[in-house]
This record gives structure tokens, sequence and C-alpha cells, in this order.
């Protein structure tokens, strides 16, 4: 079988797959009791440890996902991929989407006899204040993680410049700043150093927040992509990320982070020295 082939093979499968989800809620809408099921976004930049957070969150019997399959994001859904995921406005703030059909075709996916609905698609922290008018009640879990080691992904995975990682690096934490700031929702703000490395303290806090996932499963193996490529239980892989960041990406990252060094220590990051160079 050639490429060409298992790749139309593939479509027809994952599509199969969304029409079987579909037709299994209105099935089971029938049976089920409907809850009064509350909103959770997860807002987190891309290669920011948002899949592990939904794989984490997922273990709860309270959960549903948007997007079950791959990085689980509900903007690669077939009804809503053209307008939140195949279009250059993606990543444009001045650009908003049609909620309240987004929310008609997510609906159909999510089973809403849970509790907890989640969502998670990177670039919703972009409309967060948006997405907040049409979801009700909502709920956001505010992610973020060290920009050194996010650049290391969208370098390595994107293969993109250096430049061009530094400067999304630096526009998703002033993103992140400016919705910790102003959304008036229920928010729970959660580092990817903070996740990985206490999830007991994640942990109180969340069920704090939201007790209906009180029995998540913290000590278990996620599936998410990380840089080792195989599942393994949470533990931080920024060191290892960073170490792989060449002399010349790191003097051009930290010249575009030193003239938003405010920005990183508002978010407790620091300049990292350049010690892979003679000259910094």
């Amino acid at each position: 079988m050639d490429s060409k082939v298992k790749k139309k093979v593939k479509v027809k499968v994952k599509a199969l797959f969304y029409y079987t989800i579909k037709i299994k809620n209105i099935l089971f809408r029938k049976i089920k009791k409907k809850v009064e099921s509350k909103y959770l976004f997860i807002l987190s930049p891309p290669y920011c440890g948002s899949t592990m957070l939904t794989d984490l969150l997922s273990t709860s019997k309270s959960v549903s996902i948007s997007n079950p399959l791959g990085t689980k994001e509900g903007q690669t859904l077939p009804e809503v991929k053209y307008l939140m995921f195949d279009t250059q406005d993606r990543w444009n703030p001045k650009k908003d989407f049609d909620w309240e059909y987004i929310k008609k075709i997510w609906l159909r996916y999510w089973d809403i006899s849970k509790p907890i609905l989640i969502e998670k698609s990177p670039a919703n922290i972009l409309r967060a204040e948006s997405i907040q008018k049409v979801f009700t009640p909502i709920m956001f879990l505010i992610s973020f993680r060290d920009p050194y080691a996010q650049c290391e992904s969208i370098i390595r995975r994107n293969n993109d410049t250096a430049e061009y990682a530094a400067n999304f690096a630096i526009k998703s934490l002033k993103t992140q700043k400016n919705n910790i700031e102003k959304l008036k929702s229920e928010k729970l703000i959660i580092s990817y150093e903070d996740l990985t490395e206490d999830p007991m303290k994640f942990y109180d806090e969340l069920v704090k927040y939201i007790p209906e996932l009180h029995d998540i499963v913290i000590d278990r193996k996620i599936r998410a992509h990380n840089l080792n490529n195989t599942p393994m239980k949470m533990r931080n892989l920024n060191k290892d990320k960073i170490n792989k960041l060449s002399c010349k990406e790191l003097t051009i990252i930290n010249k575009i982070f030193m003239k938003n060094k405010k920005l990183l220590e508002y978010f407790n990051y620091e300049i990292i020295e350049n010690k892979k160079c003679k000259k910094y």
C-alpha cells in the first residue's frame, strides 16, 4: 500500500471515528440524564504541556473532551477545522471566530452527561474574552512554560528560526499575562514546572477549584508527545530541551528575551547565561 492510499484510508478511518462519536452521543442523550455541565478551557500556548495536562484531567470519570484524538484539540474537528485550524488567521489576535457555531459543533462531540467539558486548542489563548461570553458556566486553567523550552520545541518540531520561536514565546507570555489580569471568569493558574515538579500540590489546588476532578490519577504514565517520544510519568523536561539549543540559537533568543526581561520575571523566569559561546 503506497503512501497516498494509506493517507486516504487514514482520513476515512478518522472521519468514521468522528461520525461514530456523534451518533453515539445522539443515542446516549436519549438514555443518559443531562447534567449541568461546566466548560473548562485549558488556555496554554503550544508546546507548553497542555496535552499532558489534558491526558491527566481525562483520567477523571467526570470529564469529556471535545476531541479525543491526537493532541485533543477541538480546533481540528472536521466541521470547524477550516475555520479554526486551516487558516492563516489562527494566530491573528485581531481575528475572532463564530463561537456560537463552534459551540454548537463541539456539543455534538462532548458527552453532556459529564459535569466537566474540556477544550484545549492553543490559539484559544487569543480569544478567551470572547469565549467566556458564549460558554457558560466557564472556568479557565491558564498554563505556561519556561520560554526557552518552548523555543526548543518550536525550532525542532516546526523547523522555525530561533528568532521566530523567541518572538512567538514572548507573544504567548504577553497574551497569558493579559488573560491572567483581565479574564473575569474563574481561573486557576499553573506553570508546567509546578505541575511536573509537585503534582500533588497541583492536585490539591485543582480539587479546591473543581471538586468534580477529585478522582484524577496523578501517578500514571502520560501518552502525550514528549522529547523522549514514549509514554512516561510526569517530569520536568525543560533542562533536556534547553540543552539542545545551539550557541547561535541561544544568542538570538537572548537578544529578544533581554528586551522583555520584566515579562519573564512576571512569570518567574530568568535570562539563561549563554555558556556555549565565548561571546554573549
